[in-house]
């Protein structure tokens, strides 16, 4: 399996999970929209198992509808929204919870609405964060190649704005290729970086090699 092939889970992880839960926060507020309940009704009326008011339908909708865009936008824009509206998800769970029974309660949340809540949002939060925190991203992860720019690894100084803005679109180009969608020019840029990354990983390795006195026997030192 190609590199190119193995990305493609990473934009495909954070695009679904962004437009699947949209939809439902989608069918969930225009269900309650349609059954016209009260805006502030801090009783509220059930819909597909949860408590709703006309609020809480509007703000379904509005979130719903900021998910569904980052996932047809993809890319960055999926990954960071989704781990946002995740970690809002989880802060409203906790904060309804605390007002669940009072008249404070103006989204009309009951338990099942925070057990949701706190599902939903740490279910978005993984996908949001899905290839993009660990410490074991692959060398052509776009999120390790930017964390090592502003970094500066291996001693060598920060980049400048000129090589900045060719990681760049480097980094653009790959999620292209990635996704199918890149031009023969981006592709074959994509092609020779992988190259080069991979004949840079060869030579640390025969250098750490020589420096621990491990170079298998028959082995043949790697030329410039």
């Amino acid at each position: 399996m190609t590199r190119t092939t193995a990305r493609r889970p990473l934009a495909a992880v954070h695009r679904i999970g962004a437009v699947v839960l949209g939809l439902v926060l989608w069918v969930f507020g225009i269900l309650g929209l349609v059954d016209q309940l009260g805006y502030f009704e801090t009783t509220g009326t059930p819909v597909m198992g949860l408590n709703t008011n006309g609020l809480l339908s509007t703000v379904s909708l509005v979130v719903g509808a900021v998910l569904i865009a980052s996932g047809v936008r993809g890319g960055r824009t999926a990954s960071t929204v989704t781990a946002v509206v995740g970690g809002l998800f989880i802060l409203s769970g906790l904060v309804n919870l605390g007002v669940l029974n009072t008249s404070a309660n103006i989204l009309a949340f009951t338990i099942a609405n925070v057990f949701f809540s706190l599902v939903a949002g740490v279910v978005l939060l993984t996908m949001g964060l899905y290839g993009r925190v660990s410490g074991g991203l692959a060398a052509d992860n776009p999120y390790r190649q930017e964390r090592e720019v502003r970094a500066g690894t291996a001693g060598q100084p920060v980049p400048d704005a000129a090589r900045l803005a060719e990681l760049e679109a480097l980094s653009l180009a790959e999620q292209l290729v990635a996704e199918g969608r890149g031009t023969p020019e981006q592709e074959a840029a994509v092609a020779a970086d992988r190259q080069r990354r991979a004949q840079l990983e060869h030579d640390r390795a025969w250098a750490h090699a020589r420096r621990t006195g491990q170079v298998p026997v028959g082995s043949t030192e790697p030329t410039a």
